[in-house]
């Protein structure tokens, strides 16, 4: 039992350290922005986030 728990923990470490290679050996390195917002490609196309246009609506409304 002892050896799958530990089996797992090291396969975990593993996944979190392939995941954050960018961020942990990039100097600088960061997640990137995956929100609507950082995407030209949606802005260009005049797709906003939701809650970027619930608040313009509650500031027209109020």
């Amino acid at each position: 039992m002892l050896y799958t728990i530990l089996i797992t923990l090291l396969i975990v470490a593993i996944c979190l350290v392939l995941l954050g290679v960018k961020i942990l050996f990039v100097k600088g390195g960061k997640f990137p922005n995956t929100h609507i917002s950082g995407s030209k490609a949606m802005r260009d196309r005049g797709i906003t986030c939701v809650q970027s246009q619930d608040r313009e609506a509650q500031k027209k409304h109020y």
